[in-house]
């Protein structure tokens, strides 16, 4: 398995990248529609299958970046919860 950084992994980045950002495009997208009380049944239809589609993309993103970071081993809660223990040797 490869460091994170080479072409595959950069263009992997890219692309989440892009997925990520059509999420959220599509999410303000959802906001105003779904405040226009004129919406019709068919634009909501279309809302829901591309807001389906944009949540397989964002869960294929987070599979991805999970296997990733359980590849590199075990992380301690602590770590995931953005806080350390202070480092014995360094007081």
């Amino acid at each position: 398995m490869g460091d994170g950084t080479g072409y595959v992994s950069r263009m992997a980045d890219g692309i989440e990248s892009i997925q990520l950002g059509m999420a959220d495009d599509l999410l303000g997208h959802a906001a105003d529609l779904l405040a226009d009380r004129r919406v019709t049944g068919a634009e909501l239809h279309f809302l829901a299958s591309r807001l389906s589609e944009s949540l397989q993309e964002v869960k294929r993103v987070a599979e991805s970046r999970g296997s990733r970071l359980n590849a590199s081993g075990p992380v301690p809660d602590s770590d995931r919860l953005g806080h350390r223990e202070p480092d014995i040797d360094s007081r």
